[in-house]
């Protein structure tokens, strides 16, 4: 393994790359990752990165939109199949439909979706900055694609709003209901229970905090708590014990990951490296009608 780690270490100062890891990858590859984050993070240094090539440990909207905020650079994937189901859960044909029956919709696109319904949307937004960007639209009909979840939950808190909900869903966070969050504060009374806003309301109406990913680490990391229920993808634990050793996480749902963040492995990060391979390839016309909505998202989250 450390053969591996070094090789990987060689060929980044070589090939003049930089390595950037979502929080749901295996602990391994964050710990040699340059940057680690939720997608929000990593698509601001992805846009301002200055070294040739962009290794993306993560998955394909992921490195698709790098390629679209950054077309200068080599984005390269370490697993090109690596993908995310919930990415093209939307149509854009539906789009079309609702901008004919609403003049002044807003089609709001998780980022968590593939380069052409970022084409169709008029902003991108993150788990972490979604209530924010909503606020500041002066649209009253939002168009939320493609995570109804995530949708719901913005909608609640924004309630001055008209929101329209496409039926998209993260598999992971969809599988955690009422009965998971029972089953957890039995196992674990005194623990604290941090969620994801792609749960189902049922699940965010039992939890003590709700956030992005990277909302949820600060939190655990910021409490005088000391154990922690974690409503998302396992992989974030990494980054919690990381910070918080003498604190106590349990995943909310034993044992359930994301079937592809874990296909991210040091192997396929050392060869996609030495072979150049799983580039990311966008066409002028979608990199153009895309990166609209991703400026957009990075301006008014400023």
């Amino acid at each position: 393994m450390s053969n591996i780690k070094n090789r990987i270490e060689s060929l980044k100062k070589a090939k003049n790359a930089v390595i950037l890891a979502h929080y749901y990858v295996p602990d391994e590859v964050q710990e040699i990752a340059d940057y680690i984050g939720d997608s929000y993070y990593l698509s601001k240094i992805a846009k301002d990165a200055c070294q040739d090539t962009i290794i993306f440990c993560g998955v394909s909207f992921m490195g698709e939109s790098a390629k679209i905020l950054n077309p200068g650079k080599k984005v390269l994937m370490p697993d090109a199949t690596a993908d995310c189901p919930m990415a093209h859960m939307a149509q854009v044909e539906k789009i079309e439909e609702i901008r004919r029956m609403y003049d002044d919709v807003a089609v709001v696109c998780y980022i968590n979706s593939t380069g052409e319904l970022k084409k169709h949307s008029d902003v991108c937004v993150t788990s972490a900055n979604a209530m924010k960007i909503v606020k500041a639209l002066p649209n009253k009909n939002i168009y939320f694609i493609p995570d109804e979840n995530l949708g719901r939950y913005i909608a609640s808190q924004v309630k001055d709003k008209h929101f329209i909900f496409n039926d998209g869903f993260c598999p992971v966070h969809a599988e955690m209901d009422k009965n998971s969050v029972k089953l957890a504060k039995n196992a674990h009374p005194g623990a604290m229970l941090l969620v994801h806003p792609e749960c189902r309301m049922e699940v965010l109406e039992e939890a003590d905090y709700i956030g992005s990913t990277s909302g949820i680490i600060n939190y655990a990391s910021d409490s005088e708590a000391s154990e922690f229920i974690i409503g998302t993808e396992p992989g974030v634990m990494y980054e919690l014990k990381q910070r918080n050793p003498d604190k106590k996480f349990y995943p909310l749902v034993p044992g359930h990951v994301c079937q592809d963040m874990k296909k991210i492995t040091l192997e396929k990060v050392l060869e996609c490296m030495e072979n150049e391979s799983g580039a990311i390839e966008v066409t002028e016309e979608l990199r153009n009608s895309a990166n609209t909505s991703l400026d957009r998202m990075l301006e008014l989250a400023r």
